[in-house]
């Protein structure tokens, strides 16, 4: 009989398998818990027997066998006469959270053998939320749109949480069956098809897992245990999962063993940690570490990414395990992100007013990786960050707008709302042609213009206490009055978040798309722009609104010469002036017609730079 075993981390398999020659059987854990008991539904949600008692192993553990019976079981869990519940550790959810969970077998005809996983250093990810990626919101609908992100420049797609949640419409991070699918989007199946299809075009696949905490609807963990939180640490969403305290090794399992379940039944190639800094440990081995470990041993000789969102700016996410760090394939880092929204935007409320957006913080930002490195922040009261240059560029993700940077705004607006379509390809252009891991928000190619708001699809009574919260969120800012903030509940928040594919054909949008497709193809091609290591760029201020990022290749350098606003004169290097026209070469320029802009004068004038406005000129310099 198998038992839990002291160390950290491991605890019997639980859940609900079929074992070959045996039939289903189902392991539960429910210390303090005298009585455990299976409730079978048919497919049409009706109880068809009595419930079947599942024998006590000891250590909470419960456990049954029932022979004869294979994939496509339902079932629910009575506990102690209390329920029946779901089972949190469900492989499927076909009737949303509060329906009966139901036995799988991770059996798929995959097609992608020498698929060989991403690689770290030279990832573009894209971040999708498949809900409103289509009009259909599958997975399966996706599958067309693969080739497009690969032609693009795409390697990685970032998909937002797909743990079943409550309703069908969500963002995610309200999960509660951290192993089931959401059925809205597919389900297990539709998941396989999906990652085998992205794989068979080239295209890495990460799943975007919220470790963190647990939402309030539908999650069924305390009906079986108290242990699975604690109120040793707090969160913003209230008690922690509880990671290092009593019972804390079934809980870390019930993590690793989902991270195990991501990369070798989906065959997905890593994960993006959702608020990393939030995932709270004392002890040792730190539960990040673990699910670095988990995830690499899973993928049988497959790369695999792992990538955490985490506010602190701590090179200890990257650092290899033999020296301290957790051993991580790269972190978010948002300054850049804050840096360029209060240059270009404006942007000063909330945590905006940690930065200043002046032309030497956001070149610092790039020369460093992110802006704080051990400063003491307005915004939190007490220092912030670490010194960055432990960490290879590559390892920082950076961004000009994301999910959160979009859906966080009272409207939802995205970027290309708050600046000029001008300036919208200026820090496109920073973004691409930087050594950092850019990270863009579906849609964003094409500076789309639908939103993506915050929607949810509660009960009622919970539904009507996040549309308050919602509005008294944004009380204070300026901008917005509480009566204007869309309603999370209401199905039109939802549909006017999906993505309008047809924009991107557009005047106004196909020469943003033109845009990235080139940038995207110099940074994969140009052996300037191809190595992502510190010794092998520069960036400086170029007066009051100016900006020159440099990339060095083998034989020659790009400087990309940025204007935030006003008229901006650069020299380029004496020792080319002499010669220009051989020495110089325009590579690129934002506004350019091709790309949408409307300025007929070349920017490249007797060995030197003029713009007008917000834009970005890429220029070549040679020995």
């Amino acid at each position: 009989m198998e038992r839990a075993e002291t160390t950290r981390g491991q605890a019997p398999r639980l859940g609900a398998w079929v074992e070959p020659g045996a039939g289903v059987r189902w392991r539960v854990w429910a210390p303090g818990h005298r009585e455990v008991q299976v409730v079978l539904y048919g497919r049409d949600g009706q109880q068809p027997g009595a419930p079947r008692p599942m024998a006590d192993e000891g250590g909470g553990f419960f456990s049954l066998t029932l022979a004869g019976e294979g994939p496509g079981v339902r079932y629910k869990l009575r506990v102690d006469g209390q329920g029946p519940f779901p089972d949190p550790w469900s492989r499927s959810q076909p009737e949303g959270v509060h329906g009966p969970s139901e036995v799988v077998v991770p059996d798929f005809a995959w097609t992608d053998a020498g698929w060989t996983g991403p690689d770290p250093e030279s990832q573009v990810i894209y971040e999708v939320h498949v809900g409103t990626a289509t009009p259909e919101g599958t997975f399966e609908a996706l599958i067309p749109r693969l080739r497009s992100f690969k032609e693009l420049g795409v390697t990685t797609l970032e998909l937002m949480p797909l743990a079943s949640f409550p309703g069908v419409r969500n963002w995610g991070y309200d999960g509660v069956d951290l192993f089931a699918p959401l059925a809205a989007y597919g389900g297990p199946q539709g998941l396989r098809r999906l990652i085998d299809a992205a794989h068979a075009q080239g295209l890495a696949v990460l799943i975007d897992a919220v470790y963190n905490h647990f939402g309030p609807d539908g999650n069924y963990l305390s009906c079986y245990s108290s242990h699975y939180f604690t109120g040793r640490h707090h969160t913003p969403w209230g008690d922690a999962v509880n990671y290092d305290g009593e019972g804390s090794a079934v809980v870390r399992q019930l993590v690793l063993s989902n991270v195990e379940m991501w990369i070798r039944d989906y065959h997905a190639d890593g994960l993006r940690l959702d608020a990393a800094h939030a995932i709270l440990d004392d002890g040792s081995p730190h539960l990040l570490a673990e699910i670095t470990e988990r995830a690499r041993a899973s993928a049988h000789g497959r790369r695999v990414v792992v990538i955490a969102e985490d506010e602190r700016n701590d090179t200890r996410l990257v650092r290899p395990k033999d020296r301290g760090g957790y051993g991580l394939d790269g972190v978010w880092a948002d300054d850049f992100h804050h840096q360029m929204r209060r240059a270009f935007a404006g942007d000063s409320e909330g945590y905006y007013a940690d930065y200043t957006g002046n032309m030497e913080d956001l070149a610092r930002t790039l020369r460093q990786g992110w802006f704080y490195e051990g400063q003491v922040s307005q915004v939190h009261g007490h220092p912030r960050g670490t010194p960055a240059k432990e960490a290879q560029p590559w390892q920082l993700v950076h961004c000009i707008q994301n999910h959160d940077q979009v859906g966080n705004r009272a409207h939802g607006e995205r970027l290309g709302a708050d600046v000029s379509p001008a300036a919208f390809r200026a820090m496109s252009a920073l973004l691409l042609l930087s050594p950092y891991t850019p990270l863009l928000f579906m849609g964003q190619e094409w500076n789309a213009r639908s939103p993506f708001l915050y929607f949810t699809d509660h009960n009622a009574e919970l539904g009507k206490l996040v549309t308050e919260g919602r509005r008294k969120e944004f009380a204070g800012f300026t901008r917005f009055s509480g009566d204007t903030v869309p309603d999370p509940q209401a199905v039109e928040t939802f549909t006017r978040s999906k993505l309008d594919w047809s924009e991107a054909g557009k005047p106004e949008h196909a020469g943003v798309l033109a845009l990235y497709r080139e940038l995207l193809h110099l940074r994969a091609t140009d052996p300037c722009l191809k190595s992502h290591r510190r010794d092998h760029f520069d960036a400086r201020p170029l007066g009051e609104h100016g900006l020159v990022l440099e990339r060095r290749g083998p034989r020659e350098s790009l400087q990309l010469i940025l204007n935030v606003r006003g008229t901006l004169e650069h020299r380029l290097p004496e020792r080319s002036a002499e010669h220009a026209a051989g020495h110089f070469q325009v590579v690129l320029w934002t506004e350019a017609p091709r790309f949408g802009g409307t300025s007929r004068e070349a920017p490249l004038r007797s060995g030197g730079v003029r713009l007008e406005g917000p834009s970005a000129v890429l220029v070549r310099l040679t020995a």
